[in-house]
C-alpha cells in the first residue's frame, strides 16, 4: 500500500485559525498518561481546546469493558478541571463503528472556523495503514504525533512523517495535510494494567486522576484498597 500525501489545503488570505486538538480511544478507563500527553501537545501547538472522544464501538481493538455512559463520566470527571479540556460524546450518540474519518468530518462541520489536530501516540501512528479510509485523513486534519523517548516509528509511519512534516505555522494557515512529531515525557502506564490491577484488588492511585478512584473502585466491588486511605 502506497503512502498517500496531500497538497496541504489553504484559507483564503492564509489567515491564521486556532487550532483544536482530538483525543481519541476507548479510554477504559482515562489515566494520567492520557492527560500527560493532552496537556503537553497543547502547550506545543498552542492548541484552543483538546476534545476527548471516547469510542463507542472501536473497530481495531477489542471491545472496552467499562460502559460507555461510565467511561464518558471518568473522562469528564478526570479533565473537570482544566479548561482546555473538553469532553465530547460524538461517538458514542452516532451508531455503528467509531471510525475516525467520519468524527472528522463531523468536527469540520461543527467547527468550521478551527483547524483540527489529531493526537495519536506512537503505537496508534504506527497502526495508521490499517485504519479505516486511513488516505483520507490528511484531507480533513493535521495529525501530531506524542513519542517518548527513545521511541521507534515504523517504515511506513516515517516515511509518511518525513513527507508531511510541517510546523506550527503551517498547522495554522492550511486547513490540514500537516504532521508534527512532539516528544513527551515518558510515563509507562496502561488502561490494561489499571484493570488488571483493580480486578486483583489493588490501589491504582497515581495512576488516575483522584477524582476516579472511588467510581473504580465501586465498579470493581473491592472492598479494601491497602491502608493508605484510597478505598
Amino acid at each position: 500500500m502506497g503512502i498517500f500525501v496531500p497538497d496541504p489545503i489553504r484559507n483564503d488570505g492564509q489567515e491564521r485559525r486556532p487550532l483544536l486538538g482530538i483525543l481519541g480511544g476507548t479510554f477504559d478507563p482515562i489515566h494520567l498518561g492520557h492527560l500527560r500527553l493532552a496537556e503537553e501537545v497543547a502547550e506545543v501547538l498552542e492548541l484552543d481546546r483538546v476534545h476527548f472522544v471516547p469510542a463507542a464501538i472501536p473497530p481495531h481493538r477489542p471491545q472496552p469493558t467499562l460502559s460507555a455512559e461510565m467511561r464518558l463520566d471518568l473522562v469528564s470527571r478526570a479533565i473537570a478541571d482544566n479548561a482546555r479540556f473538553v469532553p465530547d460524546d460524538r461517538e458514542l450518540r452516532r451508531s455503528g463503528a467509531s471510525f475516525t474519518i467520519d468524527t472528522l468530518q463531523d468536527f469540520r462541520r461543527t467547527h468550521p472556523n478551527h483547524h483540527l489536530v489529531l493526537l495519536l501516540g506512537m503505537d496508534a501512528f504506527n497502526g495508521l495503514m490499517h485504519w479505516h479510509r486511513w488516505q483520507e485523513l490528511l484531507a480533513w486534519t493535521h495529525i501530531a504525533v506524542a513519542t517518548r523517548p527513545g521511541a521507534q516509528l515504523g517504515t511506513q509511519a516515517g516515511q509518511l512523517l518525513h513527507e508531511c512534516s510541517r510546523s506550527l505555522a503551517q498547522f495554522q494557515t492550511t486547513q490540514a495535510g500537516g504532521i508534527q512529531q512532539i516528544e513527551i515525557t515518558r510515563l509507562d502506564i496502561s488502561a490494561t494494567a489499571i484493570r488488571q490491577g483493580l480486578d486483583l484488588g489493588h490501589s491504582v492511585r497515581y495512576l488516575v486522576p483522584e477524582s476516579l478512584l472511588k467510581p473504580l473502585y465501586r465498579h470493581y466491588s473491592a472492598p479494601r484498597f491497602g491502608q493508605c486511605g484510597d478505598k
